[in-house]
C-alpha cells in the first residue's frame, strides 16, 4: 500500500508517516519545510520537497500511484492568516484544490483532510459536536472550512472518498512554538530555560488538548475504514491554562507567571465532541493529558537540549545606500567615457583625422554596454559636445538654429543611441528570456531527473523482493517451472519439490485417485525420515478425503485432528479430480490464511500443468504404445524409468522394475495379458535391449514379490532387473 502525507516532515504530519511505516505502506512525503524539518523522520521514505500548489505534483502522482492521501501540508498560524490573508488561501485552498484533482486523476482510493476547531468560531455550546454551526473568525478557520466544502463536493462530484478531521489543540514533541496549540511547546520551552511564563486572562480560558500520537493512530485507523465526512478529532476534556501550568510545575521547577490582558479575539473555552468518531471507527485517546504532558516533557529534556539549531539564512534586502551606489555606477562610468571622448576631441590636432567622428564611437560602445538608456543620454551629452565645437569654430548661438549642420547631426546621434540601444535592449530581453526557460527547464529537469532515479531505484528494490523473497511470485513462478512438462510422471514428481520450497514443508503427498474415486494411490512423497505415508488409501476410511473428492475444495484441518493432513487439495483435469496433494506438517507460523492463498494457487498451477499433460498423452497415444498393444515405446518407457529414479533418489519413493523376457511374436497376446493385471499407476513397456518390463509405481521387494505370485498363478514368469535393485 502506498501513502502520501503531504506536510510529512511537520509536527504532526512526521508523526503519521511514521505510523504508516511502522505498519508496512510505502510512504511518501511532499513538503515545502517552510515549517518542517527533515530531522523528524528517520525512517526509509521518498521525499519530495516542493509546494502542494505547484505542477510538479502531478509527475509524483503519476509515478506512485497512491492509494492514501493525508493532506496535512498548510499554513497553520491563524495570526499569519490575519496578516496575510492572500497567502493562507494560495496554501489552504489552491493546494487542497490541487491534491484532490490529482488524487481523482490518478485513482487515490481514500483522501483524508486536516480540518481545525478553528471552523466553529466563538461558540459557547460545550462541547461542541459536528452539527454546531460554524462561524470562522479568522482566514485560517474560513479556508479550513471551505476546504471541507471542496472535500465533500469532491466526493459527491467525482466519487473521491473523502475524510475531513476537525483537529482540537494537538500538542507533543517536535512541535514547534507556533501554530495552533503552541501555548504546550511555548511553556515547555520557556519554563525549561527559567523563563517568564505569559498568560493573556486569568488562566481559565481552556483548550481540548490531545496528544499527537492519538491523532496518528486516528489517521491511520481511518484509512483503511469506510469513514467518511467530517469528525471531531479531540479527547473531549477541558483544561485550563492554570492547569497546564500546575502540571508543568510537577514536572520541574518554572519561573514566575505573569497575567496580562485578555487578547481580543480569543475564544475562552473551548472543547469538541468525540462521540461519533468513537462509536463509527471504535477509537478512543490512548493518552490522558498528564501522559502526553510527561512524554512530551521528555523530549524537550532530552531530544530538543541536544537538537543543534541550524539558522535559516536571512533574505536581506540590500540598503537603499547599496542600491543608490549600483544604480548611479552606469552614470558614472557613462560620464567617465564622455570626458575621454571630449579629451580625444580636443588632443587631436591632425587635420587628416578629422572625418573620424570620435562622438559616434562613443554612442554606440555605450549602447552596446548599457542599453537604450545611456545611449540616448550618450547621444544628448555628443550634440551638446559639438554644438560647443561650432561656436569654437566661430558660429553665434542664433546662427546654429538657421542652418541645418546641427540639426542633422544631433539626429543621427540620436538615431545611432537608438538602434543601438534598442538592438541591444531586444538582445538583452531575449538572452534573458532564454536564461529564465532554462533555469525552469534545468529546475524541471532536475526534478524529473530525481523521481526517474527514485523510481529506478524503487524498480531495482523489488526485482531483487521479487526474485529473493522465498513466497514471491517471482519465486513461485522461479519453482513452479520445474512443473513444465508433458509427461505426467514428471509432473508427480516435481510436485513434491514445488510445494517443498513454497510452502517449506518437507512433508508433502500426492496420491493419484482411481476411475471409480475409491483408492488412492500414493504417486509421490517427500523423502523425511520421520515422515511415513501409506502406499494406498481406501476413501471410505477417510472422511476428509471423501469430502475433498465431493465438493472440490481445499480441506483445511483447523481441528488439528491427528489423523487427517494440515491441507490438503484436489488435482483437477477436466473437470475430474486425478490426484490429491497433501501437507502434513507445516510450521506454526505458517498454518495461516496466507499460506492456504498460496497452496491453493499452487495448486491450481500443478492443476494446469497435470491437466495439460494428460491432454498430451491422450492426444499422443498412437505415438507412445506400440501398434496394436499397451506396450510403450522405448524411449517413452526411458523417460518415464527416469523420472521413478530421479523421484527415488531426490524424495525416497520406492519402485520395482520386472522383466517378462525378449519380445516374440507372441507379444501382443502376452502383453496384454500383463497389462490387465497392473494397478492404474504402473507401467508396461519395451526396453531397448527388446525385453518387455514392468515397472511397478510405490513398491518395493515384498510387495513385488505378491505381484510376481499373482502373475505365477496366471502362467507368467517375471523376474526382478538385477541392475535396478538398488532402487527396489
Amino acid at each position: 500500500m502506498r501513502v502520501l502525507v503531504t506536510g510529512g516532515y511537520g509536527f504532526i504530519g512526521s508523526f503519521v508517516a511514521e505510523r504508516f511505516s511502522k505498519e508496512g505502506y510505502e510512504v511518501s512525503i511532499m513538503d515545502n519545510l517552510s515549517s518542517g524539518n527533515k530531522r523528524n523522520v528517520d525512517f526509509k521514505h521518498k521525499s519530495y520537497i516542493l509546494s502542494i500548489e505547484e505542477r510538479n505534483c502531478e509527475e509524483i502522482f503519476r509515478n506512485n500511484r497512491f492509494d492514501v492521501v493525508i493532506h496535512l501540508a498548510a499554513q497553520v498560524s491563524v495570526a499569519n492568516s490575519i496578516e496575510n490573508p492572500r497567502q493562507d488561501t494560495k496554501s489552504n485552498v489552491l493546494g487542497l484544490s490541487n491534491m484532490l484533482v490529482l488524487s481523482h486523476k490518478y485513482g487515490v482510493k481514500k483522501f483524508i483532510f486536516a480540518s481545525s476547531a478553528a471552523v466553529y468560531g466563538m461558540n459557547d455550546r460545550l462541547p461542541l459536536p459536528e452539527s454546531a454551526p460554524c462561524s470562522p473568525i479568522s482566514p485560517y478557520g474560513i479556508n479550513k472550512m471551505v476546504g471541507e466544502t471542496y472535500c465533500s463536493k469532491w466526493q459527491e462530484m467525482y466519487g473521491l472518498e473523502t475524510l475531513c478531521f476537525r483537529f482540537s489543540n494537538v500538542y507533543g514533541p517536535r512541535q514547534e512554538i507556533r501554530g495552533e496549540g503552541g501555548v504546550v511547546s511555548l511553556f515547555m520551552e520557556r519554563a525549561r530555560e527559567g523563563k517568564e511564563l505569559t498568560v493573556f486572562g486569568d488562566g481559565g480560558q481552556t483548550r481540548d488538548f490531545i496528544y499527537v500520537e492519538d491523532v496518528a493512530d486516528a489517521i491511520y485507523r481511518a484509512s483503511y475504514s469506510d469513514l467518511s465526512g467530517v469528525y471531531n478529532l479531540s479527547t473531549n476534556t477541558e483544561h485550563s491554562v492554570n492547569d497546564l501550568i500546575d502540571s508543568l510545575r510537577g514536572l520541574q521547577d518554572i519561573g514566575p507567571v505573569s497575567y496580562r490582558e485578555s487578547r481580543q479575539g480569543d475564544i475562552y473555552r473551548s472543547a469538541l465532541d468525540n462521540t461519533r468518531i468513537g462509536n463509527d471507527l471504535e477509537w478512543a485517546p490512548k493518552y490522558s493529558f498528564q501522559e502526553g504532558l510527561q512524554r512530551t516533557y521528555e523530549w524537550f529534556k532530552n531530544e530538543r537540549a541536544a537538537e543543534v539549531k541550524i539558522a535559516k539564512p536571512k533574505n536581506e534586502r540590500p540598503s537603499f545606500f547599496a542600491l543608490a551606489v549600483k544604480a548611479a555606477i552606469p552614470f558614472a562610468e557613462n560620464a567617465l567615457a564622455f570626458a575621454l571622448t571630449v579629451w580625444l576631441t580636443f588632443a587631436i590636432e591632425d587635420t587628416s583625422y578629422n572625418f573620424i567622428d570620435i562622438k559616434l564611437f562613443y554612442i554606440i560602445i555605450i549602447g552596446i554596454v548599457y542599453g537604450n538608456r545611456q545611449s540616448i543620454a550618450a547621444a544628448a551629452l555628443s550634440g551638446l559636445l559639438y554644438t560647443y565645437q561650432l561656436l569654437e569654430n566661430g558660429y553665434d548661438l542664433i546662427s546654429l538654429f538657421y542652418g541645418t549642420d546641427l540639426f542633422f547631426q544631433i539626429a543621427v546621434y540620436l538615431f545611432v543611441g537608438l538602434v543601438v540601444g534598442y538592438s541591444i535592449d531586444r538582445r538583452t530581453r531575449a538572452a534573458k528570456s532564454k536564461e529564465q526557460q532554462l533555469a525552469a527547464l534545468q529546475e524541471k529537469y532536475t526534478f524529473l531527473n530525481e523521481v526517474y532515479e527514485e523510481t529506478r531505484v524503487v524498480k531495482e528494490e523489488l526485482q531483487q523482493q521479487i526474485m529473493n523473497n522465498g513466497d514471491s511470485f517471482g519465486k513461485i513462478y522461479s519453482v513452479t517451472k520445474e512443473l513444465e512438462s508433458l509427461e505426467p510422471e514428471k509432473i508427480f514428481t516435481s510436485t513434491v519439490s514445488v510445494l517443498e520450497s513454497i510452502m517449506k514443508s518437507r512433508s508433502v503427498t500426492i496420491y493419484t485417485v482411481n476411475k471409480y474415486k475409491s483408492y488412492l494411490r500414493l504417486a509421490a512423497r517427500s523423502s523425511g525420515k520421520d515422515f511415513e505415508s501409506p502406499k494406498s488409501i481406501k476413501v471410505e476410511d477417510c472422511p476428509y478425503i471423501k469430502k475433498l473428492l465431493e465438493s472440490n475444495k481445499v480441506y483445511v484441518n483447523k481441528e488439528l485432528e491427528g489423523n487427517s493432513p494440515l491441507l490438503s487439495a484436489p488435482v483437477v483435469s477436466n473437470g475430474e479430480v486425478v490426484a490429491v496433494v497433501s501437507l502434513h506438517g507445516l510450521k506454526f507460523d505458517n498454518f495461516s490464511l496466507y499460506y492456504q492463498n498460496l497452496f491453493k494457487i499452487t495448486i491450481d498451477l500443478i492443476s494446469s500443468s497435470l491437466s495439460r499433460a494428460l491432454s498430451y498423452v491422450e492426444a499422443t497415444g498412437s505415438q507412445r504404445y506400440l501398434e496394436g498393444s499397451q506396450v510403450l515405446k522405448p524411449e517413452v518407457f526411458a523417460d518415464i524409468l527416469a523420472t521413478k529414479r530421479l523421484a527415488s533418489s531426490k524424495h525416497g519413493v520406492e519402485f520395482v522394475l520386472l522383466s517378462a523376457g525378449s519380445a516374440d511374436a507372441a507379444l501382443p497376446e502376452l502383453a496384454n495379458h500383463i497389462f490387465r493385471s497392473l494397478r492404474e499407476t504402473d507401467y508396461l513397456g519395451l526396453g531397448h535391449d527388446g525385453q518387455l518390463l514392468v515397472l511397478l509405481s510405490n513398491s518395493g521387494q515384498q510387495d513385488a514379490a505378491y505381484v510376481l505370485e499373482r502373475f505365477e498363478l496366471n502362467d507368467i514368469k517375471l523376474n526382478f532387473v538385477k541392475e535396478d535393485l538398488s532402487y527396489a
